[in-house]
């Protein structure tokens, strides 16, 4: 139980906290790094959304676009023979 309990004071940072998790980032990864780094976690962050709209999409409109799919493959096998 006592883990349990601990768990919320672990993301009760202050001010001091902050300032000095950002000076240790700062000296391990150097000045010129970490805009590269915080461009890559933007990336990581655009595409985790985009996936997220993909998937609201294929669940607000599954079928419909699934029977447009198998008539347009049906039409384009018609045209070949």
């Amino acid at each position: 139980m006592y883990i349990l309990s601990s768990i919320p004071l672990l993301f009760n940072l202050g001010t001091g906290e902050i300032v000095l998790i950002a000076l240790v980032v700062l000296l391990l990864f150097g000045g010129r790094k970490i805009p590269e780094l915080m461009r890559g976690i933007g990336k990581g962050v655009r595409g985790f959304k985009q996936g997220l709209n993909e998937i609201q999409d294929e669940i607000s409109n599954p079928v419909e676009d699934k029977k447009d799919d198998k008539d347009k493959k049906e039409d384009k096998t018609a045209e070949k023979k």
